[in-house]
């Protein structure tokens, strides 16, 4: 939904990826499905400058994915800090530990493997800075487990909500089941008096939403 020239131009006025997260960019595409998910450099970048501008103690991350985003994140950890990143995908476990690796920001990261709904609820204390990109029909459901978890002034990022413009529904269309969570999604925070909200588009879209 965004032209693609004026994509290209705002990557080439964007700081220059590290040598590992362009690596990690090559390996994704050449070897594991859907590589469109990966964030990429414009929205890595954001996704670290948010990070380094929090320069937060707890980040949590819904969707590893092949680990782009994570170490985007964790590049603005506080020296104390930790990133907790979920993904259900054991699948791509090997390799996206091998990359947390070569990062050197391996023992910042704690990766765990399982369904997020049910990991959680089982982390402890707060988070500053949250980073949602997993499945689109639990956001509501993530959503409602994360919000009084966030700190007062904690940020939380989600990504797609924009889902490719498929949340512009028109009359009498078929609303998919993704597109209807991203609605409800979307709607659900707009209304919510804990949080202010905007909805940056970036790439796909991003919520930003600050608890208040």
């Amino acid at each position: 939904m965004f032209d693609p020239e004026l994509f290209a131009y705002c990557e080439q006025h964007t700081s220059e990826e590290d040598l590992i997260l362009k690596h990690i960019d090559r390996e994704t595409h050449a070897k594991v499905l859907m590589p469109r998910m990966l964030s990429g450099k414009l929205q890595g970048k954001t996704l670290e400058m948010f990070s380094k501008m929090m320069s937060p103690k707890t980040i949590l991350e819904v969707g590893t994915y092949t680990g782009y985003s994570a170490i985007c994140l964790a590049k603005g950890l506080s020296p104390e800090g930790r990133l907790i990143t979920l993904d259900i995908n054991g699948e791509l476990e090997e390799m996206v530990r091998g990359f947390f690796e070569k990062s050197g920001l391996s023992a910042k990261i704690d990766y765990r493997i399982g369904n997020a709904l049910d990991i959680i609820p089982q982390l402890e204390g707060e988070f500053d800075l949250v980073f949602l990109d997993a499945d689109k029909i639990n956001y509501p459901n993530y959503y409602h487990l994360i919000v009084d978890r966030i700190r007062t002034g904690g940020i939380i990022l989600a990504d797609n909500v924009l889902w490719s413009g498929n949340v512009l529904v028109k009359e009498g269309e078929k609303i998919q089941k993704d597109t209807q969570a991203l609605l409800d999604f979307n709607q659900l925070v707009n209304d919510d008096p804990r949080v202010e909200n905007v909805l940056l588009p970036i790439r796909d879209g991003i919520m930003m939403i600050r608890k208040i």
